[in-house]
């Protein structure tokens, strides 16, 4: 089953040398490239890497959680990610998993590694948000605004903190939610970290319609001046880019490609029938 949803990782122009390291760690292939974008597809999901240049870098209000079912895979995977890696969390047993690591890699995305089964999650990646600083405390309300937004969506659990544990008492200690039967988790931390979320890593949403891109642009695009090419940034400051299923196929024909980049360049949401007839 296609997946319109998938995330989008922010390089230096690394991106091509990102996909390729991420072949090696996920036993992954790269699908689909030009000098821009990279897609990498490994256990039926896609992650897209692009070159955007210095100005945003990823951190870890964006992680990946990933289920191995072996525990040799997960060591394997671990001490690829650990070339020249910052360890977050040591790979060790934890209350809730056997072993368990989460560990940033040397191109700054972050990964949570846990030995465990795949039917307790769904898919092998889930992309987990971090709600910190003046967001910290929200992640349930988040929860609740992206699953009234997305179909055949819905909330597999929600864990809070009590008064004796390290956190808040309330806040989400771990959370698990579909939306589109995109597996997402999210988590609130008080403490002081230093990030937030931004363009470095956003979700994508690939769209079939003009429909579809204008609903989803009229009701997650908060920030204004975040508009651009198809990027938005919700009411919690996550970066999201609602695009054409088709932009990909346009950009890269080798005769009309460019003038399909030079048209959606000057845009902000998105337009088909501009893309189309800059095709033609």
């Amino acid at each position: 089953m296609k997946q319109p949803i998938y995330p989008c990782l922010w390089f230096d122009q690394k991106a091509k040398e990102a996909a390729e390291f991420y072949c090696t760690v996920f036993g992954a292939e790269i699908t689909d490239e030009n000098h821009f974008v990279s897609i990498v597809e490994t256990a039926g999901q896609k992650f897209m890497c692009i070159n955007g240049g210095p100005k945003f870098k990823p951190n870890p209000s964006i992680s990946f959680f990933v289920v191995y079912e072996t525990e040799q895979e997960t060591d394997d995977a671990w001490e690829k990610l650990s070339e020249e890696g910052n360890v977050l969390m040591p790979l060790d047993e934890y209350p809730w998993s056997k072993k368990y690591g989460w560990i940033q890699d040397k191109y700054g995305i972050s990964w949570q590694l846990s030995f465990g089964k795949m039917t307790d999650v769904g898919q092998k990646f889930s992309p987990t948000l971090m709600f910190t600083g003046d967001k910290a405390g929200k992640a349930e309300e988040a929860i609740g605004y992206y699953t009234s937004i997305f179909k055949d969506s819905s909330v597999t659990g929600i864990l809070k903190y009590k008064e004796e544990e390290d956190d808040v008492e309330g806040y989400v200690k771990h959370a698990q939610f579909s939306i589109d039967n995109y597996v997402m988790m999210a988590m609130d931390s008080s403490l002081p970290h230093g990030f937030d979320f931004n363009e470095g890593i956003s979700l994508v949403v690939e769209c079939e319609t003009q429909e579809e891109i204008d609903y989803y642009w009229s009701r997650m695009s908060a920030v204004p001046e975040a508009e651009q090419c198809g990027w938005l940034k919700d009411k919690y400051g996550v970066s999201w880019q609602i695009i054409p299923a088709v932009l990909q196929k346009l950009v890269n024909d080798p005769e009309k490609g460019q003038a399909v980049v030079q048209a959606f360049i000057q845009m902000k949401k998105f337009d088909i029938e501009k893309l189309l007839i800059a095709a033609e």
